[in-house]
């Protein structure tokens, strides 16, 4: 009989997709691509395409929780991301299933709003996001529009990415990922990471005539996947870029609308 090979496991807590292209099966593919064991909790519903969010529907938070759970109890994660969670009532449910037995790494991708312009995070939620959340987070991932409405400004450029890094930081205490990929007027997508003591600023250049979807779900849940297979976290963040962009400039067309392809650097 032969060895079997050992996987890691990675547990995402998002909310479902069903164009395929972000959240779960997002983060599901990355975890494959990587070599690690993807287990999931689904927070929501979307009737979901590459041109926008049609509809929704939040699970019961005794069900997330419940998800999570039973995930822990034969599947122990060696690292966790949170994705999609909508409502104040299922952060609650995560951060009561997240606090019980071990704390693996955790990576909060602050979903607030689709591309689409879809609101996928109840105004009144980022209070029991920032508040209950993010303390628990090893790492937070927002993009440029999730740190404006977390910090209340605007930014413009890749030095108010440098220092919207810096506060929200010293607000949560989490290590940050701030992602410029928004920025306007860049030849690349600039992101900076800062965890208080290292500072690193991750440039590629912006893969052109390529609009893809489920960028960010895909990042953090490679994020995840390298602490899940030990690496630290400035050298998961590293990886993480690279994957992301290769994935990006290695995308398909489906249907005519272009999808991340994870499988691009195997």
């Amino acid at each position: 009989m032969s060895k079997q090979r050992k996987l890691p496991i990675a547990l995402t807590i998002a909310g479902s997709d069903s164009g395929g292209g972000a959240g779960i099966q997002a983060d599901l593919k990355t975890f494959a691509a990587l070599g690690v064991h993807g287990t999931s909790a689904i927070t929501c519903l979307t009737a979901q395409n590459p041109k926008g969010v049609l509809g929704l529907q939040a699970a019961r938070p005794a069900i997330v929780r419940q998800q999570i759970a039973a995930v822990r109890t034969e599947l122990p994660p060696a690292a966790v991301k949170t994705g999609m969670l909508f409502s104040t009532a299922i952060i609650r449910a995560v951060v009561d299933a997240l606090r019980a037995g071990s704390r693996p790494p955790l990576v909060v991708d602050p979903v607030m709003v689709a591309t689409s312009g879809a609101v996928l995070l109840k105004p009144g939620a980022i209070r029991a996001l920032t508040r209950d959340l993010l303390p628990l987070a090893t790492l937070v991932t927002p993009n440029l529009h999730e740190a404006e409405l977390l910090l209340g400004r605007k930014l413009a450029s890749v030095e108010d990415l440098r220092a919207a890094a810096r506060e929200l930081h010293a607000r949560f205490g989490c290590a940050v990922l701030a992602k410029g990929g928004h920025l306007t007027g860049l030849r690349e997508a600039v992101d900076i990471f800062f965890d208080g003591e290292t500072e690193l600023l991750l440039s590629a250049p912006f893969i052109q005539g390529v609009s893809t979807h489920g960028t960010g779900c895909t990042y953090s849940a490679a994020v995840t996947a390298w602490l899940a297979r030990g690496c630290e976290l400035p050298e998961a963040v590293t990886r993480a870029k690279d994957f992301i962009t290769q994935a990006i400039a290695g995308s398909q067309r489906v249907a005519g609308h272009s999808v991340l392809n994870c499988f691009a650097g195997n």
